[in-house]
């Protein structure tokens, strides 16, 4: 990737050696991306940034220890992703323990969710989950990983992460299928992509994933 005249290694060299001028490339390169991860963390835009800002930080102190090999990118999403975990851990102490076999199953609404909902209009629902079960959801759902290491990294066990990952989804179903009632709800957005790959590029969630096992 060429960014600012400049190609990726040299950018990554020189933020190496603190240049201001190379992180503020970096910062205005990557903001849009890595916002949109924040977003899907963050209740609102104000504590995205906040996530965010408290990520660049520590990307620019770690900077050092990227060793070249994989991603760039990958790396920096990484270490936004636990930034956010860490912003929840800080100002959300309480999760909700409650056993996944006394949590009822709903009907299948994944006939009646419109594959049409505006990108913008499921990531303002994911915002309203509550703190746990939009964490879990987003760890699981989009980031990919195993309730095993939900588990370890959030120091909660496998049966809460599955728990909230179970009532995030049903809770996301019925206020997607409350807002697919609502007139124009779309406005004058996209079309949401359907599937993981495209909320994996740094978007938003998609019906597929709200309603599947």
């Amino acid at each position: 990737m060429r960014t600012a005249n400049m190609t990726e290694k040299e950018l990554i060299r020189r933020c190496k050696k603190n240049s201001t001028k190379a992180q503020k490339v970096l910062y205005k390169t990557y903001h849009s991306s890595l916002l949109g991860i924040c977003m899907r963390y963050g209740k609102s835009k104000a504590e995205a940034e906040d996530i965010l800002h408290i990520g660049m930080m520590k990307i620019y102190k770690n900077i050092g220890s990227f060793s070249g090999n994989g991603s760039f990118e990958g790396w920096m999403k990484r270490i936004i992703v636990n930034t956010a975990v860490d912003n929840f851990r800080k100002n959300h102490k309480h999760y909700y323990h409650e056993n996944i076999d006394d949590i009822s199953e709903s009907s299948d609404l994944s006939d009646e969710i419109s594959d049409s909902l505006a990108a913008k209009d499921i990531l303002k629902t994911i915002q309203q989950l509550p703190p746990g079960y939009r964490l879990v959801f987003n760890l699981y759902a989009i980031e990919g990983f195993s309730h095993k290491e939900i588990a370890r990294k959030l120091g909660i066990s496998e049966s809460t992460s599955k728990t909230q990952l179970l009532k995030a989804r049903l809770k996301l179903q019925k206020m997607l299928l409350s807002l697919n009632e609502l007139p124009e709800h779309t406005s004058d957005a996209h079309p949401s992509p359907v599937f993981r790959n495209e909320f994996k590029k740094d978007t938003l969630v998609t019906v597929d994933l709200i309603t599947q096992e």
